[in-house]
């Protein structure tokens, strides 16, 4: 492929993540979080009493808990002020079933998903699709084939209607409740869209389901909730994306993602995110495994002036297994703080951690982790490995692994390197024909194989994408 097509190709994909529209909401709340506006949101919703005492008690919960700042080391959040934040903004669709046929979306959000490239993923490599613009999700479709076997795809607010048991047994309770952490309390008060994904007994879904979130106004927090239910024996995998463009003023981010992996269930979550630049990303995410369940991460983080995520698996059962691979990249101004936690609860339980990240421009990464073996959880094994990729002398990449090990009978590994790019790798590479520019994407291309495997070939080759614009110092 020629330089110029190259060029080319970089430039499409800069320019479906870096364009704007001009916001044309319905609904828009006030900045800030008071009783009032959670009472807004609930009541635009048409929610039952449950869901709106929900959102009140985690909002005393959050008022409550001090701002995290003695974590060693934890990226500054100073700068991001609640109070100016818009919690809520409802595009102009329908408050809750948003539409199943793509046409019928208005002309600027359905331009907004047409350039994320959403339609033609549907058709090629997805069973289901679902879309969330600002604080609703937009559109939602199903493959008849999984809805015939009785999988549910559907968005939050319709499953609070339509499952209401489900839904009141799994929200926010056992896996992650709104006491955890105070931005899982600010979710928990403020929550708005995501999505709902149930697979029975027996049943696996073949092709994977993916959400794409999307926060198009200034200034504005998105808080989408996935709550995925996959019973006994079941296999399903989920992808998140999520994009946002640059704006002077700040953004927030704070998601929340619960799994419940039945005995011998498989669910894999992987994640493309590319927040700009004056996004604050602070997540919680967590899943709990039944017996022999078994429960796989795959994460890739750019953009974002600042993430905190760490995804968090809870062996319950005996025989579960989880893993995590993790990429993270920051640039100038960007601390990317993100890990893993396991609690291994039961016997004969295993996990492993990979963690590989690249800081260039004086950005900072850094891998933050813990893993707990309980007490009785013989036989259990970890291994975590975290490796560091260094551009230059004015960038930063620390590790901070944390073990806690209760139990003798165990197998606990674990590794870490740091390095740069050496300049005899970039020498052999020029001897190979290659120019600079494109020796360090080899070999960047080279230390991230890991996740790219694990995604379906499109979203692979958009990760590299990214990284390489990031690399490139397109993205803002």
């Amino acid at each position: 492929m020629s330089s110029e097509q190259d060029h080319l190709k970089e430039t499409d994909t800069e320019a479906r993540f870096e364009f704007k529209k001009e916001e044309n909401s319905a609904v828009r709340s006030d900045k800030g979080l008071t009783e009032e506006v959670i009472r807004m949101i609930s009541e635009d919703k048409d929610e039952p009493d449950w869901m709106l005492e929900r959102r009140l008690r985690a909002l005393e919960q959050y008022q409550n808990m001090p701002m995290p700042t003695d974590w060693p080391g934890q990226p500054d959040l100073t700068e991001l002020d609640i109070e100016e934040i818009v919690p809520y903004i409802r595009p102009d669709v329908d408050k809750r079933e948003g539409v199943d046929d793509w046409t019928e979306l208005p002309d600027e959000i359905k331009d907004t998903f047409d350039k994320l490239g959403i339609p033609e993923a549907e058709k090629n490599a997805l069973s289901g699709v679902g879309a969330q613009y600002e604080s609703e999700v937009v559109y939602q479709n199903m493959q008849e084939q999984w809805e015939e076997k009785g999988v549910i795809f559907m968005n939050m607010d319709r499953a609070v209607q339509e499952h209401p048991e489900l839904v009141k047994e799994h929200f926010m309770t056992t896996c992650v409740p709104p006491s955890d952490n105070k931005f899982a309390a600010l979710h928990g008060a403020v929550w708005s869209g995501g999505s709902f994904v149930y697979v029975p007994e027996d049943v696996t879904v073949e092709m994977p389901v993916q959400a794409y979130f999307r926060m198009n106004s200034e200034g504005m927090g998105q808080f989408e909730h996935t709550l995925i239910i996959a019973e006994e024996g079941s296999e399903v995998h989920y992808i998140e994306g999520c994009s946002a463009p640059k704006y002077g003023t700040h953004n927030l981010h704070s998601g929340g993602v619960e799994v419940f992996v039945g005995e011998d269930a498989h669910v894999q979550y992987s994640t493309v995110q590319n927040w700009s630049k004056n996004t604050f990303n602070l997540n919680t995410k967590r899943a709990i495994c039944e017996a022999n369940g078994t429960m796989e991460w795959v994460s890739g983080s750019m953009g974002s002036k600042a993430t905190m995520l760490y995804p968090c698996t809870i062996l319950k059962g005996r025989g579960s297994t989880d893993t995590h691979i993790t990429i993270a990249f920051a640039g100038e101004g960007q601390d990317i703080d993100t890990g893993a936690k396991v609690y291994h609860n039961a016997p004969d339980t295993s996990s492993t951690i990979e963690s590989k990240s690249i800081s260039k421009d004086g950005g900072r990464t850094n891998y933050r982790g813990l893993v707990h073996i309980a007490d009785g959880a013989e036989n259990s094994s970890t291994a975590v490995e975290c490796d560091a990729l260094m551009f230059d002398n004015e960038s930063t990449s620390d590790t901070m692994p944390y073990m806690e090990i209760e139990e003798s009978k165990v197998d606990v590994a674990h590794e870490a390197t740091v390095g740069k790019i050496g300049d005899e790798d970039i020498f052999y590479l020029q001897s190979r024909g290659l120019d600079d520019d494109d020796a360090k994407k080899m070999i960047v291309a080279g230390f991230i194989e890991p996740i790219t495997e694990e995604l379906p070939i499109e979203y692979a080759v958009e990760l590299n994408r990214l990284i390489e614009l990031e690399m490139e110092g397109s993205l803002g």
